[in-house]
């Protein structure tokens, strides 16, 4: 795997993403892109949106500065076995996510998101077994 895709490549690829993520994700609180699109369709209240949006864009903000700590943008000195765990853990977790995303109710957000969130669970295993 580490021979197939260079961690760079990782590392830009689960940036670019995950910065797309969370402006989508702020497009939804807008009101911009209707929410049934999002979590399964199984949200049923504006409030309910919001709580579970803004938990959504906290943890991608908090990933995307693991993933800018990994890449060098920002400078904070964290012990690398640390960034293996979370890197393993998001690995799971976007892999997790891959499957809720094939038993959504709505098929665009199957047809979207569950390649997307594939794709990053595999760039996650690469930085996972990265050095």
């Amino acid at each position: 795997m580490a021979n197939l895709i260079s961690e760079r490549t990782a590392v830009l690829g689960v940036f670019a993403t995950l910065t797309f993520i969370v402006l989508f994700h702020a497009t939804i609180m807008l009101g911009i892109i209707p929410f049934d699109m999002v979590w399964g369709g199984r949200m049923n209240t504006r409030a309910e949106m919001l709580r579970f949006e803004a938990i959504s864009i906290a943890a991608n903000l908090v990933m995307l500065a693991i993933v800018a700590v990994k890449g060098g943008f920002l400078r904070v000195n964290l012990n690398p076995t640390v960034l293996k765990v979370v890197f393993w853990l998001m690995c799971g977790l976007f892999l997790l996510n891959t499957l809720g995303n094939l038993l959504s109710t709505n098929p665009l957000e199957k047809l979207l998101f569950t390649p997307l969130t594939l794709i990053l669970s595999v760039l996650c295993f690469r930085l996972a077994i990265s050095r």
